[in-house]
């Protein structure tokens, strides 16, 4: 951004780009401020420039009774994209609501376009235990390699259950096949997009790019997901009546804000389901 740029009709996406700059520099901004009577003056801020870190998670505890009348926390997990600190924070938030009690959990993956897929096979593992297969990989020639955990230690083994839709693909359909075909979750919710190509890809003269299908992914059961998506155990009757996006504009959100959420009925019926299973035996 020059010195004295005028920023009138600007957008705030465009404007928020101008702004940004190195750490630890200063910005000085002059607001304009108008009173509404004709009147108007020049406030002059100066904003210190910092590193941002946004976390994919957003997260809140929902109180549950059960239908004999209990009252159980259910940790509610919302991972929208897999970004290197998704696992990080993953750990950091499951561990968070081990200490207040928590007894299951519904991690949601609807609308997760996916990220690195090493991230996806990093939150896996915070699920799981032992040498479990998380996903194996095919060539076109048909060698199948397996890719596996190795010596795994799960940070809870509370009860799960994962949400996905047609709008969760790549990593995102990897972590549910791998806790789907492991027994570690239940799947609820619409089938999944089905992206699970392995491509590699070649620069060109021209500055244009070729991408080459190498290999694909199958599901640790040796489902096919590319093309073909995951299909949860049970759907949901409506997708979401409430966007998660807009559930959780802000950290502070209440898990009231769920109750009109189709699919987080369905998922607590399922705990419900899971939790007098476990006391019967």
């Amino acid at each position: 951004m020059s010195i004295g740029e005028r920023l009138d009709g600007v957008d705030s996406e465009t404007a928020a780009q101008k702004l940004r700059g190195r750490a630890g520099t200063i910005v000085t901004v002059k607001v304009h401020r108008g009173n509404g009577a004709g009147l108007s003056s020049y406030k002059e801020v100066k904003l210190p420039r910092e590193v941002i870190k946004l976390s994919p998670i957003s997260s809140t505890i929902i109180p549950h009774k059960t239908p004999d009348g209990r009252l159980l926390k259910t940790g509610y997990v919302r991972l929208a994209s897999f970004s290197q600190s998704a696992a990080m924070d993953m750990e950091n938030t499951i561990q968070e609501m081990e200490n207040q009690g928590v007894q299951s959990y519904i991690l949601d993956l609807r609308n997760n376009p996916g990220g690195l897929v090493t991230a996806g096979l990093d939150v896996a593992q915070i699920w799981l235990d032992g040498d479990e297969t998380l996903v194996n990989t095919i060539d076109r020639d048909g060698n199948m390699v397996p890719i596996s955990m190795v010596n795994g230690h799960a940070v809870t083994h509370d009860p799960l259950i994962v949400l996905v839709n047609e709008g969760s693909a790549s990593a995102s359909e990897i972590l549910a096949g791998a806790l789907h075909d492991n027994g570690r979750a239940i799947l609820v919710g619409h089938k999944t997009f089905g992206k699970g190509k392995i491509q590699s890809v070649t620069q060109l003269h021209d500055g244009s790019a070729l991408f080459v299908t190498v290999a694909k992914y199958l599901s640790p059961a040796l489902h096919d997901i590319d093309q073909v998506g995951i299909t949860p155990d049970v759907q949901c009757t409506v997708d979401m009546l409430t966007s998660p996006k807009d559930t959780f504009k802000d950290k502070s959100a209440s898990s009231s804000s769920l109750e009109a959420d189709s699919c987080i009925i369905v998922a607590e019926h399922e705990l419900d389901v899971q939790e007098s299973e476990g006391s019967a035996s």
